[in-house]
């Protein structure tokens, strides 16, 4: 099992891959995958734009002493395909994430989201409410809170692509470093950023911003939504702040409860790991 410190070179290393159906298309999808042995239904870690499944590099290897955990990179993110040929949305997404798991062992997932992975199991647990057990949901993309701006402004043809190297690791560094609460751990910020420095990851910058759609959250039967819910929130985030959080647990039908991370924005994994990883290991295996 990787080390819950680890760096993306060995996090990408621990990678398998797969193949996914999207819209007709086949696309090539990394995934890291852990506790393959263990009791009960997966749990299937989702992250958001602009990062990858490494978000999960402090929380999924712990969940995984206990359960079969799976962690993909979402297409146009991080060692997945990432060319111009396919839709990036959150709708497309979804159906890749179904291709996934279609043909599982189990009937069951727990769903664990952040960002716009967090509007991909909204929309896979209304739709398949039978499927999903328990779903964590965190400063998740919902209703129409979304995108925000700076993302907004991402997508703008040429606009990513036409800064230079500095201007490009200063908008970087303002997501990933300044947007901690406290001091970054350089090891999380180098990772997020590796993708995007990667030979054509401006372009995939790009377009995975202008695939943002709130028309795909916002028509969400969030009342067919049945899974015991947690929204385990960075209580300080200004992006999807925590009232959203309320308003999901009000709005699904199942079981839901609020718990609120204090000093923790949006990267709340970063921010607050070691809660968010009790938290999340208490709610799975109650």
């Amino acid at each position: 099992m990787i080390d819950l410190d680890a760096d993306h070179e060995a996090w990408s290393a621990a990678q398998s891959e797969t193949v996914a159906a999207a819209d007709g298309r086949e696309l090539d999808v990394a995934y890291y995958e852990a506790g393959a042995d263990a009791d009960g239904p997966p749990v299937v870690f989702l992250h958001g734009i602009p990062t990858w499944s490494f978000l999960w590099r402090g929380i999924a290897p712990a969940v995984a002493e206990d359960r079969h955990v799976i962690a993909p990179d979402l297409p146009g993110y991080g060692n997945s395909r990432r060319s111009d040929d396919f839709d990036r949305s959150v709708r497309a997404q979804t159906g890749v994430l179904s291709e996934l798991l279609a043909d599982g062992a189990h009937d069951e997932v727990d769903l664990v989201a952040h960002d716009i992975g967090g509007a991909v199991a909204l929309r896979y647990a209304a739709t398949r409410p039978g499927q999903v057990r328990r779903l964590v949901l965190s400063n998740a993309a919902c209703f129409d809170s979304w995108p925000v701006e700076f993302v907004n402004s991402l997508g703008v043809p040429g606009t990513v692509t036409g800064w230079d190297d500095e201007e490009f690791e200063g908008k970087l560094d303002f997501l990933f470093a300044e947007g901690t609460y406290g001091e970054a751990d350089p090891a999380f910020v180098a990772g997020m950023k590796a993708p995007w420095k990667r030979e054509g990851g401006r372009t995939a910058l790009e377009r995975a911003a202008v695939a943002t759609n709130t028309n795909h959250t916002a028509g969400i039967d969030y009342g067919a939504i049945t899974a015991e819910t947690l929204c385990l929130w960075g209580g300080d985030d200004v992006l999807q702040p925590v009232e959203n959080g309320r308003r999901l647990a009000d709005a699904v039908a199942g079981d839901a409860e609020v718990v609120a991370l204090d000093d923790a924005y949006h990267w709340v994994t970063h921010d607050r790991t070691a809660a968010y990883r009790e938290k999340l290991r208490a709610f799975l295996a109650d």
